[in-house]
C-alpha cells in the first residue's frame, strides 16, 4: 500500500485491474485504492508478471502492507500474514481516518493502569489520545472509549462516533487537520510576501489568447505556475523534502497544484516536470488534473512526489493567502486575487493589475535571505511572460 501523502496511514483496496499471470510494466495501473480524499489509481513501478494477490477487494490495510507479489520484481521485505488469519473486510471495525505517524511514541497496547486513571471530573484517556484530541479539536466528552474500563484511546479520537463509518468529507477534514497539525508542530515556518506587477504578463496573455479559440486559451494561473517552476530550477533549495534531519532535493520540479474538491477539502497532486512544459502543455496538464481530481482517476505517482505546492485563491476573492507547508515538502507558494492597485513607477502614479505572492518556507532548509531571492525570481520571470 503506497503512501499517498503525509496524511495517509491506511487505504482500502477498491478493485484489482490485474490478475495472477498478467504481464505488467512500469507505470501500468494495477489497482484502485480509496484514501480519505479520493479513489486513486495505483501504478506499478517494476516490470514483471503478477504473482499472488494478497489483499482482497474491500479490504483496508496500513501503508506499507504488501498488496501483491510480482515475479521478476523485487521480493517484499516481509510477507503479510496468511489471508485465512485475517478478518473479512465486513467483520472488522471501521478504520480510523488516516493520519501521519505520531511525533511521539505509539500508544502501547496495554497502558499502565495509573496512566488511565482520570483526575476528578475528567474522562479516562491516554496521554496520546488527549494530545491528538487537542490537535484535531475533538471534545473528549463526546468520544466513546474502547480501551480498558472505557478509557479513550487515540483510535477513538480519530473516528467521529464509535461504531460509525465516517463519510469522506469527515475523514478528509480529519486527515487534513492531522497533516496540518503535524506541519505546524514540526516545521519552523517563516513567511514572506511581495506584490507582483502583472500588467505586462496579462497584456501579453490577452493578445495571445485573442488569437485562440476559447477552449485553448491560457489562464493567468498557468503563468504563475510556470514562473514558480522556473524559479525552483534557479533556487533548488525550495524544491524538495526534509527527511531524517536533512534536505533531499526533488528529482524534478513536480509542482503540487492545490485543487478544491466539490465535496469540500483540498488535494494537491503533482504536475510532473512543470519547468519543462510550455504554457500550452502546462495548461492542458492543469485542466486534466483538475478534472480527474474532482471526478476520479488520479494516479498514485501524482500524489507521492510533489516537490513544492502552489495554492491559488484568486477565484476566492482574497487578496493574500498564507499557506501551511505540506510535509515533507519545505515550501509552499500562495497567490491571491488579481486586482487593480495604485502603482507608482517612473515618477508617475497610476493603477496596475497586481497580485500578492507569499512564501511559506521551512527554516531548517532555507532562510529569509534565500526566500526573498526566490520570491524575487518569480517576480522577474513574470515581467517577461514571452520567455516563460
Amino acid at each position: 500500500m503506497p503512501s499517498l501523502g503525509a496524511d495517509m496511514t491506511a487505504g482500502k483496496l477498491v478493485s484489482w485491474h490485474v490478475k495472477p499471470g498478467d504481464a505488467v510494466k512500469r507505470g501500468d495501473i494495477v489497482a484502485t485504492v480509496d484514501t480519505s480524499k479520493a479513489e486513486i489509481d495505483i501504478e506499478i513501478f517494476e516490470d514483471g508478471t503478477i504473482g499472488e494477490l494478497l489483499v482482497g477487494e474491500g479490504e483496508r490495510v496500513p501503508v506499507g502492507a504488501v498488496l501483491a507479489t510480482v515475479n521478476g520484481g523485487p521480493r517484499p521485505a516481509a510477507a503479510r500474514e496468511p489471508a485465512a488469519t485475517r478478518e473479512p473486510a465486513a467483520a472488522r471495525e471501521p478504520e480510523p481516518a488516516p493520519r501521519p505517524p505520531p511525533a511521539h511514541e505509539p500508544e502501547p497496547a496495554h497502558e499502565p493502569a495509573a496512566a488511565r486513571e482520570p483526575a476528578a471530573g475528567r474522562r479516562p484517556a491516554s496521554p496520546l489520545a488527549r494530545r491528538t484530541a487537542a490537535d484535531l479539536g475533538v471534545a473528549l466528552d463526546h468520544v466513546t472509549g474502547s480501551g480498558p474500563d472505557g478509557a479513550i484511546l487515540v483510535r477513538d479520537v480519530r473516528v467521529p462516533a464509535a461504531g460509525a463509518e465516517p463519510d469522506r468529507a469527515t475523514t478528509m477534514r480529519l486527515a487534513i487537520a492531522a497533516a496540518m497539525a503535524r506541519s505546524k508542530r514540526e516545521i519552523p515556518h517563516y513567511y514572506l510576501g511581495t506584490t507582483i506587477d502583472l500588467e505586462p504578463a496579462l497584456t501579453w496573455l490577452a493578445e495571445r489568447n485573442a488569437q485562440r479559440p476559447v477552449a485553448e486559451r491560457i489562464l493567468p494561473a498557468v503563468l504563475m505556475l510556470k514562473a514558480v517552476a522556473l524559479a525552483c530550477r534557479q533556487h533548488p533549495a525550495f524544491n524538495g523534502f526534509w527527511i531524517d534531519d536533512a534536505f533531499e532535493p526533488g528529482p524534478g520540479v513536480h509542482l503540487g497544484a492545490a485543487i478544491s474538491l466539490r465535496a469540500g477539502g483540498v488535494i494537491a497532486p503533482a504536475i510532473h516536470d512543470a519547468d519543462r512544459l510550455d504554457l500550452d502543455a502546462l495548461m492542458a496538464a492543469l485542466r486534466d488534473l483538475v478534472r480527474r481530481a474532482r471526478s476520479g482517476g488520479l494516479r498514485s505517482s501524482e500524489l507521492t512526489d510533489p516537490t513544492l505546492t502552489v495554492t491559488n485563491l484568486g477565484d476566492g476573492g482574497v487578496p493574500t493567502v498564507h499557506g501551511v507547508i505540506y510535509p515533507p515538502q519545505v515550501a509552499l507558494v500562495g497567490f491571491g486575487s488579481i486586482a487593480e492597485r495604485p502603482w507608482a513607477a517612473g515618477g508617475m502614479l497610476g493603477t496596475r493589475r497586481a497580485v500578492e505572492a507569499t512564501l511559506a518556507a521551512d527554516h531548517r532548509a532555507t532562510d529569509g535571505i534565500s526566500g526573498a531571492a526566490f520570491l524575487n525570481a518569480i517576480d522577474r520571470l513574470l515581467q517577461t511572460p514571452e520567455q516563460l
